[in-house]
């Protein structure tokens, strides 16, 4: 599968057997799935989210927000849970309008999932881990 470094944007191929044995990116050395939630930007989200063949969650959120503040924790267990299977990543919808204001995010915390670009569902409101991690399912 393809995967695109969050850190230099390159694309890198993966065989799936080992999408959870820790890939590196060819170029930069980074973690590639380490099962920590990414960070993303208006100047990055296209380029990892669209260029990953693996399913991504997004979470739009603020640091004014209280339930985005209480599902961050929750939100990181998920990511360790779904390690190598499915990447999830951040968006500060407050630092990054463009991107709030092109999937119409109208309340936070709000997760999309997609694949290759392409958003597949979405939910609003704050969740537990196994919350999150079921709905992925």
């Amino acid at each position: 599968m393809l995967i695109t470094c969050p850190h230099c944007l390159t694309k890198n191929r993966v065989p799936d057997e080992r999408a959870a044995q820790d890939p590196v990116c060819g170029k930069c050395g980074q973690a590639l799935l380490s099962g920590e939630v990414v960070e993303l930007t208006d100047a990055n989200f296209d380029a990892v989210v669209a260029g990953s063949e693996l399913p991504v969650l997004v979470d739009f959120w603020a640091p004014w927000c209280g339930p985005c503040r209480q599902m961050a924790p929750q939100f990181a267990i998920a990511a360790k849970q779904t390690k190598g299977q499915v990447l999830l990543v951040k968006v500060n919808s407050d630092e990054n309008p463009q991107l709030s204001q092109r999937f119409g995010i109208r309340s936070i915390p709000t997760l999309l999932q997609m694949r290759q670009g392409k958003e597949l569902q979405r939910m609003s409101g704050a969740l537990q881990a196994p919350q999150i991690v079921a709905w992925l399912r």
